[in-house]
C-alpha cells in the first residue's frame, strides 16, 4: 500500500509541475500582465483581476502556443485565450482575447501590441504606394549548364 501512495504522489507532483511550467511560458507571462494591468478587463470583470492557473499546450519544437485561464473580478468571471508563435528562438503573441461570461469576446491583442510594440507593419489601404524600385535589366552573359541525358541519371 505504501508504495501505490508513492506512486500516486509522484504523479501529482509531474502534474503539478507541468501547469508551473506553463504558467512560466513566454506567451503565458505576457498574457497575464496584460490582463492584469489592462483597463478594460478591469471595467469588464471589475477592479483587481485574479488569474487562474493557466493550461492547454506550448510546441517548442513547431513554435506554437495554445493556452488559456481564467479571469475573474468583483463584477465577473471569463475565460483569457492567448496564442503564439516563435521566431528565431522569441516568442510573441499573435492573439489575445477575453471571453467574459455571458458577453461578448474582447480583443487585447492590440492593447497587448501597444504596450509592447510589434514589428509587423500595419496595413494601411490609404497611403500613397512607394516608389518603385529602380528597374534593373538581367545581366546578359549568364548562361545555364545542364548534365546530358535524361533527369535522374
Amino acid at each position: 500500500m505504501q508504495r501505490l501512495t508513492f506512486v500516486g504522489l509522484g504523479v501529482a507532483m509531474i502534474l503539478a509541475t507541468g501547469c508551473g511550467r506553463l504558467s512560466q511560458h513566454p506567451v503565458a507571462l505576457q498574457a497575464l500582465d496584460e490582463v492584469r494591468t489592462n483597463t478594460r478587463v478591469a471595467e469588464a470583470l471589475g477592479g483587481t483581476v485574479q488569474c487562474g492557473a493557466v493550461r492547454g499546450t506550448a510546441n517548442e519544437t513547431d513554435g506554437i502556443a495554445h493556452l488559456e485561464f481564467d479571469a475573474s473580478g468583483s463584477r465577473g468571471r471569463g475565460i483569457v485565450v492567448v496564442e503564439g508563435k516563435k521566431t528565431r528562438d522569441q516568442w510573441g503573441v499573435t492573439m489575445l482575447e477575453l471571453r467574459p461570461a455571458g458577453a461578448e469576446r474582447m480583443s487585447l491583442t492590440a492593447d497587448l501590441e501597444e504596450h509592447t510594440g510589434v514589428d509587423t507593419p500595419k496595413f494601411d489601404p490609404g497611403a500613397a504606394p512607394s516608389t518603385p524600385p529602380a528597374q534593373v535589366a538581367p545581366p546578359a552573359d549568364v548562361e545555364i549548364a545542364l548534365p546530358p541525358g535524361p533527369p535522374g541519371q
